[in-house]
């Protein structure tokens, strides 16, 4: 650790969104800093996609929905008013602009779906016509897969905001990301957890992503590979290369946070093992693939080999549909 970059008037700066989540995140690796015996703050900025969750937000024309929740922080951090930036890797697009970088990607948590309803365990037994509150069209495609009927509710907000508005009856239950329940130690509502098989994850889902400047925008040359030096010890080489081989995957069939697209990548028996899902909006035709790798395969081979598996499959045409 250099003293030179290591003072408190000058400490590590971290930029987050505000959201509940998104704040528990950026304080994990925060506190592990200081431990670390880093000076570091914590910058709150807020996003376009934060402004979304509020009611009567009206959409610009232009609005991009991919980086959504990032583009006023990727602003700050290529400015020089935070150091590093601690997003939800899968809000971030496949491809990263060139004056950043992804210093570290931290050991993911548990990156599966789960059901939250308290009347009804499962979906299977979920009434007819029952309500589930998501907005995700991946979920949406998936739920209806596994069952026709059931219906959806705009729900949106914060975690503890979403669970108030299942319990005052706006929707029958809810499908929400695992981890960020397990990080905000609201796992007692969790009463399923869909496997792959069943709901296959958004790719990166779980896991978290440091981005820092690259050496493309560099600002203090050195103060920027203290910053990077810093964080690197975070990376998590399992977790980099499933994250990588999904998002390359993603990349390949053109896809973002509007499409059904699931990509799950998992280390198992001395191989990496990949699912994924494209599905028709309604649920009605899916493409489901299951395959394996072994463990020299580059997650760019393995995520481009999946994508050609998918495409081979028709996958473009159900996208394009």
């Amino acid at each position: 650790m250099s003293s030179e970059f290591n003072h408190p008037k000058n400490p590590i700066r971290i930029g987050s969104r505000g959201s509940q989540l998104a704040l528990w995140q950026a304080n994990h690796i925060l506190y592990a800093l200081r431990d670390a015996g880093y000076h570091v703050e914590l910058e709150v900025i807020r996003t376009t996609g934060d402004r979304m969750q509020q009611p009567g937000f009206v959409a610009p024309p232009n609005l991009d929905g991919k980086g959504i929740f990032i583009k006023e922080i990727e602003e700050a951090l290529e400015e020089g008013r935070i150091d590093l930036a601690v997003h939800s890797l899968k809000d971030l697009p496949t491809k990263l602009a060139p004056q950043f970088t992804l210093a570290a990607i931290p050991k993911r948590a548990d990156a599966r779906d789960v059901w939250v309803c308290e009347p009804y365990w499962s979906l299977n037994t979920l009434p007819l016509n029952g309500k589930i509150g998501t907005t995700s069209p991946r979920r949406r495609a998936q739920l209806l897969a596994l069952r026709p009927d059931v219906e959806f509710v705009d729900i949106r907000g914060n975690i503890d905001t979403r669970l108030k508005k299942l319990e005052a009856g706006q929707c029958d239950a809810l499908v929400l990301a695992a981890a960020g329940l397990d990080r905000l130690k609201r796992a007692e509502w969790v009463h399923h957890r869909f496997s792959p098989e069943e709901l296959c994850p958004a790719p990166g889902q779980g896991a978290l992503a440091i981005e820092t400047r690259s050496t493309e925008h560099v600002i203090d040359e050195g103060r920027d590979a203290y910053i990077r030096q810093a964080v690197a010890c975070f990376n998590h080489p399992e977790t980099r290369f499933c994250v990588e081989a999904e998002r390359v995957a993603l990349d390949a069939l053109g896809g973002g946070c509007s499409i059904p697209i699931g990509i799950h990548c998992v280390p198992e028996f001395e191989k990496w093992r990949m699912f994924a899902q494209v599905l028709a909006p309604d649920g009605e035709a899916m493409i489901q693939i299951d395959t394996a790798a072994p463990l020299d395969t580059t997650a760019e081979c393995l995520g481009r080999w999946v994508a050609d598996d998918l495409k081979s499959k028709g996958a473009l045409e159900l996208l394009n549909a």
